[in-house]
């Protein structure tokens, strides 16, 4: 039978003019608000401020350098680093220049580099670290089209302002003017799950209109003058990337960090008002409270508040708590959540999720603990969101509702299929693959979803992460695999089963959780998770696990056996994707022994 088509649009509220680009909001920050504190730089271990006056003539001596050093209006230069305030300075300037920013993960391998140089004809590529220099020296060496290698470490921006010296004034401020909102802005290779990179070409277009769009709607409310972020997402990503644009768009002060192990810390320090991460940072949150928590002698009180927070924010929607909640929230308030708010600065009063499904499960934690988290979707080809969850439009467990201006469809097979300004409009020399992907003008994005009566998007998986087992059951794995991860002892969880006669699941221990547990149930220190595999005590706990999420699906779906590796999955070690989502074909053929052996008689 077939499925009818459902589809849900919002209006758009919002022009993008055709001379617009994302360079402009430099000169115009500078005349409007010199003063104001744009960015906030971490230096000597203090956080000192950039004003919009002192980021303007920054990224103004930089474009010169680059105009000197031959980058010609639609050129592509690359960028290589970590995320820092100088990746945003050269991005900036790119633009100025009338350039093509090229962004490179700083863990890409050197085959990554060498495809994305030669594909995308950069003229030149700025990299973080002398080390990253030295990694890439033979694929910079060997770059065709390439002029010019910067390091940002070894004095790039003193470099480039020093030979641009001599550019005239006019020059830069005609490249600006010459530019328009059509013009390609950015070329983001698609770090992907499966096979080669794809070049997705964003316009000014885009970028802008994913900016706007979100100002249209009831987040605006979190992007002004008095707010504050501290970004440490890879701006590499597109999420990072629009969102850095947006704050820049609105006057928003920003700060930046790569230090993601000690992330609560620095949110600590920087108190910012509004987070924006992926999932896997607010598990890390939750997590390290509970660890904190259990190893102080606290955990059940913990538990309890836990448990607490998922039914008051539940109760919000269904009329609202009764009194003895209300009561048992208002002691955990005091006692729990709001020494949890306080460790992320204690002025953060909004947070937005991307990049990979939160989970409903973390989304009622949080808001019931006080952090109201909205989760968004997107993809690189939609310039980051394209749906999200707002403070007028709210439900937990779905991605939102589309942004003004955009579309969102359900094909008659639950693809999702996605139309609307902030949508690219092809792949990077590549007509194949764009043909393939944008059909009669909606973009198909592989993901499967649903649509309910109120235009709320909810992503149950992806077409090709669907398996299918032997007796012929579709299984979406996400689902169990999130309630998996729940557990502070568990890193990643990948369930299998494609064309075998049950669904299994390996796991991976979190090394960061590990001591804590082994200490908490007097197992020796030095003990490997070789010697703990087979251990009683870990096996219940996983056991305990598996049942919960075996709850969430029918007995044809349910976790039979499962199997715990000797290793976590990492981005370096090439499991996990630089947005931590997991490489399933990669992790399939390196654990090829550990899946066969689940199937075993």
């Amino acid at each position: 039978m077939e499925v009818p088509v459902r589809e849900f649009s919002v209006p758009a509220t919002y022009t993008v003019p055709e001379d617009a680009s994302c360079a402009d909001a430099v000169a115009r920050n500078a005349a409007e608000d010199p003063a104001y504190p744009l960015f906030r730089r971490l230096v000597g271990g203090s956080w000192t401020d950039v004003t919009a006056k002192e980021f303007a003539d920054q990224v103004a001596k930089v474009a010169k350098g680059l105009i000197a050093l031959g980058v010609n209006q639609g050129d592509r230069v690359a960028l290589l680093s970590d995320t820092r305030y100088e990746w945003v300075l050269m991005d900036y300037a790119i633009w100025t220049a009338g350039g093509v920013t090229v962004p490179i993960y700083a863990t890409s391998s050197a085959d990554q580099v060498a495809w994305i140089l030669e594909d995308s004809d950069a003229v030149g590529i700025v990299v973080e670290t002398p080390a990253n220099a030295a990694t890439h020296k033979e694929v910079t060496d060997a770059a065709e089209n390439l002029k010019k290698v910067l390091v940002l470490d070894e004095g790039a921006i003193d470099e480039l302002v020093a030979s641009g010296a001599d550019v005239a004034d006019d020059e830069v401020t005609n490249r600006v003017k010459a530019l328009k909102s059509s013009d390609p802005a950015t070329l983001i290779y698609t770090s992907g799950t499966t096979g080669r990179p794809k070049g997705v070409q964003l316009t000014h277009y885009n970028l802008l209109a994913e900016v706007k769009s979100i100002l249209a709607s009831s987040l605006s409310e979190y992007l002004n003058t008095n707010s504050r972020t501290l970004l440490f997402l890879p701006l590499a990503h597109v999420f990072a990337r629009a969102i850095s644009v947006a704050c820049v768009e609105t006057r928003m002060t920003v700060g930046h960090t790569s230090d993601i192990p000690n992330i609560v810390e620095h949110l600590g320090v920087f108190k910012p008002t509004v987070i924006l991460a992926v999932p896997r940072i607010f598990e890390k949150v939750f997590n390290g409270a509970r660890l904190k928590a259990h190893a102080a002698g606290k955990g059940k009180i913990f538990d309890k508040a836990s448990d607490v927070a998922i039914e008051w924010s539940k109760s919000l929607d269904t009329g609202g708590a009764g009194l003895g909640l209300k009561v048992k929230h208002a002691l955990f308030s005091k006692l729990v959540y709001s020494k949890l708010l306080a460790a992320l600065g204690g002025e953060c009063v909004a947070a937005v999720s991307g990049g990979a499904p939160l989970g409903a499960r973390l989304g009622h934690f949080f808001r019931g603990a006080g952090l109201k988290v909205y989760e968004g979707y997107g993809l690189t080809e939609t310039s980051a969101a394209i749906t999200v969850n707002t403070p007028d439009h709210h439900r937990i467990g779905s991605v939102g509702r589309p942004l003004p201006g955009n579309k969102a469809r359900i094909a008659e097979d639950g693809e999702v299929l996605l139309s609307g300004p902030v949508v690219f409009g092809g792949y990077w020399r590549n007509e194949q693959a764009t043909q393939d992907s944008i059909i009669d003008g909606w973009f198909n994005t592989g993901d499967l979803g649903s649509l309910d009566d109120d235009g709320y998007l909810s992503i149950t998986g992806r077409k090709k992460e669907i398996i299918v087992t032997a007796g012929g059951k579709n299984v979406s794995p996400s689902g169990l695999e999130d309630v998996l991860r729940s557990s502070a002892i568990v890193s990643q969880a990948m369930v299998v089963g494609d064309q075998k006669p049950f669904i299994g699941a390996l796991l991976t221990l979190d090394p960061e959780a590990l001591p804590g547990w082994k200490e908490r149930n007097d197992k020796p220190a030095d003990a490997t998770v070789d010697d703990l595999k087979n251990d009683p005590d870990l096996i219940a706990e996983i056991d305990e696990l598996v049942v919960q999420a075996n709850k969430t699906v029918s007995a044809a779906e349910a976790i039979k056996k499962y199997r715990i590796l000797s290793i976590d999955f990492t981005e370096a070690t090439g499991e996990l994707t630089p947005s931590m989502k997991l490489k399933r074909n990669v992790v399939a053929q390196k654990f090829a022994d550990e899946i066969e052996a689940l199937y075993k008689k």
